[in-house]
């Protein structure tokens, strides 16, 4: 009697449970972040993940077949790869971590905050020292301080003058704060940048 084989099925698309993606008001999502099972179009995939072989490199057909059997996805992950990189995985679920991951890493991204300290060119000392001490809440806060003097009208006869407060503003913080940028004159105002120390 002869045996007759049957042939392989296709995953359908959608992840394991066979259903299409749906968004967060129900639509169905038309586009996956990765290619998955019959999306998949490379004739040789390597395997990688908790379910197969080390590095197994396997026809695309093969690599269904053992998502099929193991009722999970083949999801694409490198597909710049030679052969592209697939994992066996529950697709919900990889997406899930992937999310996780990724909301991880960005809340672990130092924001870098830029305050401003603005003076003018002849600013009196009870005003200086007023924005001093401004400067060094925001330095020990981890913020960086641009601290700027303007030039109204005539007064830019006076930059040196604004060039050496700015050196004093800085010798004033040099204990808790770095300069990143000199002094420097662009159009009518004067910049400098200073930074937190790192922790000893």
């Amino acid at each position: 009697m002869a045996i007759t084989q049957k042939p392989f099925a296709p995953r359908p698309q959608g992840g394991a449970n066979n259903k299409p993606q749906q968004g967060a008001r129900g639509r169905v999502e038309k586009e996956n972040p990765n290619r998955i099972n019959n999306e998949i179009t490379a004739p040789m995939v390597r395997l990688v993940g908790e379910n197969v072989e080390p590095n197994l490199v396997v026809p695309i057909r093969q690599a269904l077949a053992m998502a099929d059997e193991m009722e999970l996805d083949l999801i694409e992950i490198s597909p710049k790869a030679d052969p592209p990189v697939c994992r066996i995985a529950d697709y919900q679920k990889f997406l899930y971590q992937q999310k996780r991951k990724a909301k991880e890493i960005k809340a672990k991204q130092v924001k870098v905050v830029v305050k401003e300290i603005r003076f003018g060119p002849q600013t009196d000392d009870h005003d200086y020292n007023f924005k001093l001490k401004h400067a060094e809440n925001f330095i020990k806060e981890g913020a960086k301080v641009k601290a700027s003097v303007f030039f109204r009208g005539r007064s830019i006869v006076f930059k040196e003058q604004g060039e050496i407060l700015l050196l004093r503003f800085a010798t004033d913080l040099e204990e808790i704060a770095k300069v990143e940028m000199m002094p420097k004159l662009d159009g009518k105002k004067m910049n400098m940048m200073l930074a937190p120390k790192g922790k000893k």
